[in-house]
């Protein structure tokens, strides 16, 4: 779906600073953003009470804001805005309920006493994942051409959805072992195509 006239201007608003711009950029994409909460907590099995809907939109606000609105100026128009906004509040979300477990859990078992190097080694292992993950959906696209089907849903499931190796090996029935190989053969293709152009 192509960029409309209405979120074209919405855009160039916002980013110009207008007043009035950010509310009404507000009231069009806040549903967008509940919508994208509420599933994203739906397929991790989270129950997600008004006040955390209210914190994760908030977190998505703040994203947006970040940086003199570094994110809405590097959208592109080739898709729609709101696929954009889809694709970026989703990454923030599950970026922050995985923070959220991950603290949960550090504070379980730091009570215990036991394990705690383990727990620091999964958030040292999910921060080192996030970083991983390619943020320009322009560049991520890039990727999916000239792969396989299944190679295409592992990098689209990883970049795009933020879905985890083991929720990508579930959902897929693919071995989780394979999945670090697929999304490396994937950026050297790419790597490969930049060199070449």
């Amino acid at each position: 779906m192509a960029l409309t006239e209405i979120d074209r201007n919405l855009l160039k608003r916002c980013v110009a600073e207008e007043p009035g711009a950010w509310r009404d950029f507000v009231d069009r994409f806040i549903g967008l953003f509940v919508h994208v909460i509420n599933h994203a907590a739906h397929a991790r099995s989270v129950t997600s009470k008004p006040q955390d809907v209210d914190d994760l939109c908030a977190e998505v606000f703040l994203a947006l804001v970040a940086d003199d609105y570094k994110i809405l100026r590097r959208f592109r128009g080739k898709s729609s805005l709101a696929t954009y906004l889809t694709v970026i509040a989703r990454r923030i979300v599950v970026r922050e309920m995985s923070r959220r477990k991950m603290a949960e859990a550090l504070g379980h078992v730091s009570a215990q006493g036991a394990g705690v190097e383990r727990a620091e080694l999964d958030a040292a292992e999910l921060a080192a994942t996030e970083q991983s993950r390619i943020d320009d959906m322009e560049e991520v696209e890039q990727m999916l051409t000239g792969l396989s089907v299944g190679d295409a849903e592992v990098v689209r499931q990883y970049h795009l959805e933020g879905k985890s190796y083991r929720e990508i090996s579930q959902g897929l029935g693919l071995a989780e072992n394979t999945i670090g190989p697929t999304l490396s053969r994937a950026r050297q293709k790419l790597r490969e195509r930049k060199i070449k152009s």
